[in-house]
């Protein structure tokens, strides 16, 4: 369970993370920070091209940067978007659904307003490591 001055820490750092998002296209800047289990914080803000599809979310620059630097365990992240609240997209669920099923995520306004839930409720019945290897029964 996430105690409320954690929960403010990591929105405090994801908006910090949001000022630097490169959004020229959408202009919907989106911070994460992404909070590991020796309580370290990777940030990530979202980054576009003109390609869109080599564009990046805030949530999995955070994810991959805290990856790439040999972390794996992760215990909370928080996203904040604009005057409304976002949830993460489904690329990121199932990137995130890859480390910590369990894990809460803050999904947070610039009001500071905010709504908590895990990673399997977000994405619930997400493809894993199980599905991958799992036997195929004889017909």
């Amino acid at each position: 369970m996430l105690k409320k001055d954690q929960i403010q820490y990591l929105i405090e750092e994801a908006s910090k993370a949001r000022q630097l998002a490169y959004a020229p296209y959408s202009q919907f800047p989106v911070g994460a920070a992404l909070e590991t289990g020796d309580g370290r914080i990777f940030s990530g803000c979202n980054i576009e091209n003109a390609a869109y599809g080599a564009s990046m979310c805030a949530e999995r620059v955070a994810i991959f940067k805290a990856v790439s630097e040999g972390f794996c365990d992760f215990t909370a992240l928080a996203v904040v978007t604009g005057p409304h609240r976002a949830a993460p997209c489904g690329v990121c669920r199932q990137v995130l659904a890859e480390f910590n099923p369990k894990m809460p995520v803050i999904m947070a306004n610039l009001l500071g307003e905010y709504r908590l839930a895990t990673v399997s409720e977000l994405l619930p019945d997400a493809f894993t490591r199980a599905d991958l290897f799992a036997k195929v029964g004889k017909r």
